[in-house]
């Protein structure tokens, strides 16, 4: 293994995710790593992942492959991520919840020269012609290829043994180290391409951003196939020396016992769960937890569980996993019209941006790294997406407050345009939050009729998914709610469909499969 400390005493920083696992591994080996109840010392997981990476460049599997990984998260599922670092593999992380005719669509487009299972039944229907393996147990030795097993090497101390060091370590930083898919909801998901660099720069900037140390337990307890929990938590807490856990799934009345039990520190969370947690745990739930910080932490969570500061934050898998961030404290009153979260902050120092003439955000790499990602990866080939300048168009819309401060408003795509005007809809569902009673609900829109026809312009819809509809009174607060925002910003109809469309991952609300939901009832507002 190599010498390579992380920013540590002086030494370099790491040049790939094999050499930053490795060094941290050497550097700080009781680390906790894994899921939490199930994890295992730093160096007891590397030690394993290194063992899977021989057995795998020993079968079919050669540097610059790629993977196509499609598993729940465990900690056998970092182990396996960490073995494809090890043996410079690219790793296509892949949501396992999607049905199989999606998933073999997205191998279509992927074109993966294996298939990697982890938590669900493989299905070779899903890319045939290509090695399938299950990872499920690797952490009992062995692993399976196509049906057979195939059993881990012994353990070898690899750096002394000239010739064997794990072939990750040769990655350049320009390398493609793994694959992150969009969530689809404007069109079919798309593999994102991120480099070394790409994963080392975010975590890097999440780690000095939340003031990771060595004494930190960090949970990130979201699917690891999204960058918040894999490139905020697991790597950036790597860099810092600071210990990971993960969850098997987010849950709100596991939240709690969990940090409490494991002495956690700082959370990495994303808007849906915090609002979850609002809603469905209380200040005694948390008596006695140990956090210091929470990614999107609002004022209000932070004060009802006195956790002392939280984090805002703009990006995307597409725009450095995140390029924006501000700080935030439990009595902070200065909120914008859009709402705390949507205070993106000050771009992190190797990223620019501007807005175009129509709002919408556009960021590029200051210098000549690779800060953003590396493009999409269509047919198997990678296609970059910045413009002749070196932009990246986000299709967010956004504007800037009198601070200088980027303030994300919304997704172009998923915005609300009503007589010119763009309606704020983060916003304006903060305002029906004061009408009782709605249960989950989205803002939406839908085409403006003028006599029975579509007059070209949108209007504002409550789309609601009450089993018992609404009342009267419901209504009533509904209008009384949105009674002081400007005309074109409250909704004409509330619309009862059987579920608010959200994605599996993070819950975001998935605002465009709205238009096909059948709508069950509608009430005039």
């Amino acid at each position: 293994m190599t010498d390579a400390a992380v920013d540590a005493g002086g030494h370099r920083s790491p040049q790939n995710l094999a050499e930053l696992l490795i060094s941290r591994a050497r550097c700080s080996p009781n680390l906790r790593f894994g899921v939490a109840g199930s994890d295992m010392r730093l160096v007891d997981a590397i030690d394993l992942a290194a063992r899977a990476a021989q057995a795998l460049t020993g079968t079919r599997l050669t540097r610059g492959a790629c993977a196509m990984v499609i598993g729940t998260t465990s900690t056998n599922y970092l182990v396996a991520w960490a073995a494809l670092q090890l043996a410079g593999i690219q790793a296509a992380l892949v949501n396992p919840t999607y049905p199989t005719d999606l998933l073999r669509d997205m191998a279509a487009n992927l074109k993966p020269d294996a298939v990697l299972w982890l938590g669900r039944e493989g299905d070779r229907a899903v890319a045939p012609g290509v090695p399938h393996y299950d990872l499920t147990s690797v952490d009992s030795e062995s692993i399976c290829l196509d049906g057979d097993e195939v059993p881990l090497p012994e353990p070898a101390d690899l750096s002394a043994q000239p010739g064997r060091e794990p072939p990750g370590l040769a990655a350049e930083p320009g390398d493609i180290t793994s694959y992150m898919h969009t969530s689809g909801t404007s069109g079919p998901p798309k593999f994102c391409a991120q480099s070394h660099e790409y994963m080392l720069r975010l975590g890097r900037f999440i780690a000095d951003t939340m003031s990771f140390t060595r004494f930190d337990i960090v949970f990130a307890p979201l699917p690891m196939f999204h960058v918040n929990p894999l490139g905020y938590g697991v790597v950036a807490s790597l860099l810092a020396g600071a210990s990971v856990l993960g969850a098997d799934r987010f849950s709100a009345s596991q939240f709690w016992p969990t940090v409490i039990a494991n002495q956690v520190t700082a959370a990495v969370l994303h808007l849906p769960p915090v609002a979850i947690l609002k809603k469905a745990t209380h200040p005694a739930d948390a008596k006695g937890h140990r956090l210091r910080v929470v990614f999107t932490g609002d004022p209000e969570f932070l004060e009802r569980f006195e956790v002392p500061q939280g984090v805002a934050a703009y990006g995307s898998t597409e725009a450095g996993g995140l390029c924006h961030a501000t700080i935030c404290r439990p009595q902070d009153q200065d909120a914008p019209p859009e709402g705390m979260m949507r205070r993106a902050g000050r771009a992190r120092y190797d990223i620019e941006w501007q807005l175009a003439d129509d709002g919408e955000i556009l960021v590029r790499d200051k210098g000549q790294g690779r800060a953003l990602f590396s493009g999409y990866r269509r047919a198997g080939v990678i296609t970059s997406a910045l413009d002749g300048g070196g932009w990246f168009h986000t299709g967010d819309l956004g504007r800037v407050d009198e601070w200088g401060n980027l303030i994300f408003v919304e997704r172009l795509s998923e915005s609300i345009r009503v007589k010119g005007e763009y309606v704020p809809i983060g916003y304006v569902e903060q305002q029906l939050l004061k009408a009782d009673g709605l249960g989950d609900f989205a803002l939406w829109r839908r085409p403006a009729t003028l006599g029975g026809q579509e007059a070209g312009e949108q209007e504002v819809v409550l789309y609601i998914s009450r089993p018992s509809g609404t009342t009267p009174e419901t209504l009533r607060q509904v209008r009384d709610a949105v009674a002081p925002l400007p005309a074109f910003m409250r909704p004409v109809a509330v619309s009862r469909i059987a579920a608010i469309p959200r994605d599996s991952g993070v819950g975001k609300v998935q605002r465009r499969r709205l238009e096909e939901a059948p709508v069950l009832e509608t009430w005039p507002l």
